[in-house]
């Protein structure tokens, strides 16, 4: 007969033993990473990193063939599923949220590198790789109008598949030309206009539930499909151990040159990761105890396989299937997880913005260009601004951070001087950018479950009034019985 003690670690070990997996397919594929790097002299070929990379990058393109399906539907059948007046204060919960930690992030950042001054006494000699990077001429306001050009696409079909990006054609003769004199040119990019989606299908939703009766066949269409991907998503989590060992394998042997992280930019590299670090374990904190009056860090624990995955895959759209599987196991009402996730998932990039505010103010002390109070206000704006427009893909932050050095009045040129450690960095603001969402979820719905708890109340007395109703909710195996 087994002892007590047995049995607590048998159900200890088969109820994490998938974040095992995960964290020992990290360390594996670090450790395998430096042996292979360090096995030959000469540089690794980037077909030889291609064919260890193979089956990470299969994993990734199986979780990225669920965001659109689940992240439509659920958020459809979320918002259709709560009442208008319980959608709005969720949707005010999270959105407030999200807005006061973006800021606290930014804030934060801006105080360690003015403080720290990672970038003084490094002047012109610092330099960073000699090939152009491959960035498109852009103006601040150009990219801040095609955030809200992409908040509607014409066309949803062509909205899965890009998203609208303006372009400046540079004149034959462009020395001493301002951007702004440059012509637009539209430029529809191979990405997908996530923003747009979410926006329809928040506007969709609210438009079931409005219609009751007559739409609840459509809504009960895109319960089914939320629930069907969530089945998928569960068989896909089971890839994710293996996917991360030769992900993080062939990015080390990607690496250009170790000695410039460890050298020239282990100061700026040290100032983001604790940024990033106090923001995750502080600042997350703080706001998650006055919301709930409860410590954040257990609940942090029930998450490390979706913290684990985030920084092996370097997606928060990628890892947002896990992140609601892993809300729903922790019991957050799936109203609620899958309407704050998905949204979060999309605009909410913390990290991202910390490290946009780090990186422009960073390359301005290397340029020793003086910044006043104003052009620092202006940095944070804009970075909470890039912030929300990035891409939930590996590096998307250095898309964005052309306008944020716009700002300042530096050259897109000028990322060169960080590419070299944006690929480990890029995994460790994605990691918080996960943490914040799923914090999020679960303080709205602790502050939201009196209404929930109302608004099931008055559902089921109206279904008691209508027998037909009340046998769907039994054959549900509804809560709110």
């Amino acid at each position: 007969m087994a002892r007590p003690n047995e049995n607590r670690v048998r159900s200890c070990l088969r109820g994490n033993l998938l974040t095992m997996l995960t964290v020992l397919g990290v360390v594996g594929g670090c450790v395998l990473g430096f042996i292979l790097r360090f096995s030959r002299e000469g540089k690794w070929k980037e077909r030889e990193a291609m064919y260890i990379a193979f089956p990470g990058d299969i994993f990734l393109r199986m979780l990225k063939s669920l965001i659109i399906p689940l992240l439509v539907s659920s958020i459809v059948s979320a918002i259709g599923a709560l009442d208008l007046s319980l959608s709005k204060k969720i949707a005010f919960r999270a959105i407030s949220y999200y807005v006061t930690t973006t800021l606290c992030a930014v804030t934060l950042g801006i105080i360690l590198v003015v403080t720290i001054r990672p970038g003084s006494g490094r002047g012109s000699s610092f330099q960073g790789p000699t090939e152009k990077p491959n960035v498109r001429n852009v103006t601040t306001t150009d990219t801040l109008l095609d955030l809200v050009r992409n908040l509607f696409p014409p066309n949803l079909i062509e909205a899965t598949l890009k998203q609208y990006k303006t372009t400046l054609i540079v004149p034959e003769n462009s020395t001493g030309v301002p951007l702004t004199d440059f012509k637009i040119k539209p430029d529809n990019s191979d990405s997908t206009n996530v923003l747009g989606l979410v926006v329809f299908s928040i506007v969709f939703g609210i438009t079931l539930g409005k219609m009751g009766d007559a739409g609840k066949p459509l809504l009960d269409f895109f319960n089914a499909l939320s629930e069907a991907m969530m089945v998928v998503t569960k068989w896909v989590i089971w890839v994710s151990p293996i996917g991360v060992f030769f992900l993080v394998t062939a990015k080390i042997l990607e690496i250009e040159s170790l000695e410039e992280i460890v050298g020239k930019l282990s100061l700026y590299f040290i100032t983001v990761l604790l940024g990033l670090f106090i923001h995750g374990f502080g600042s997350l904190s703080v706001i998650y105890f006055v919301c709930t009056r409860q410590l954040p860090f257990r609940f942090i624990g029930k998450m490390s396989q979706v913290l684990v995955t985030a920084f092996g895959t370097a997606s928060s759209s990628a890892t947002m299937p896990i992140t609601i599987e892993c809300m729903d196991n922790c019991g957050i009402d799936p109203r609620i997880s899958r309407f704050v996730i998905p949204i979060g998932a999309t605009i909410n990039m913390d990290g991202t913005a910390l490290y946009e505010a780090v990186a422009a103010l960073f390359i301005a002390q290397i340029r020793e260009i003086p910044l006043s109070f104003g052009s620092i206000v202006a940095v944070s704006v804009t970075a909470t601004a890039a912030s929300i427009g990035a891409a939930g893909i590996p590096q998307a932050g250095l898309v964005t951070m052309v306008m944020v050095l716009d700002t300042v009045g530096l050259p897109a040129e000028d990322v060169t001087l960080i590419i070299a450690v944006d690929w480990l960095l890029d995994r460790f603001r994605t990691t918080i950018n996960v943490m914040c969402d799923a914090l999020g979820a679960q303080i709205v719905d602790i502050m939201s479950k009196g209404d929930i708890k109302a608004s099931n109340d008055l559902e089921l007395e109206r279904a008691i009034a209508d027998p037909t109703e009340l046998v769907e909710i039994v054959k549900a195996d509804d809560t709110r019985l």
